[in-house]
């Protein structure tokens, strides 16, 4: 299985997206319009080992709904992304049972040499 997780209007998905070839042979979600479901947040985490590897301190809500403050527990970082997109670091990646996440040269180094595996 190959699955894309990411948000259209972000340029440096699509230029993620473009990079590493995906195409209709591989399952995409567009966050924004196709939302998150528990059991496909709850697979992320399983994947990755945490909520919190896959929350965006970058948001702009982060700040501004004063998060940078605040102690985040799982269940907090599993509801904020439920309820608002922006929180999902992106782009998320699944390749079988392997997880990348975010938009680091690293990250889509590792997923290149995955899908070239």
């Amino acid at each position: 299985m190959k699955k894309i997780y990411f948000l259209g209007s972000c340029s440096t998905c699509i230029r993620i997206m473009k990079e590493l070839g995906v195409n209709d042979s591989w399952e995409q979600q567009n966050i924004k319009t196709e939302k998150i479901t528990a059991p496909q947040i709850e697979e992320m985490c399983r994947l990755s080992g945490s909520y919190g590897a896959l929350f965006s301190r970058r948001a702009m809500k982060y700040k501004s709904m004063g998060l940078k403050e605040k102690a985040l527990s799982e269940a907090d970082y599993k509801r904020l992304i439920l309820e608002e997109y922006t929180f999902l670091k992106r782009p998320v990646i699944i390749l079988e049972d392997k997880i990348f996440i975010g938009n680091s040269k690293q990250v889509v180094t590792s997923v290149q040499e995955e899908l070239n595996a």
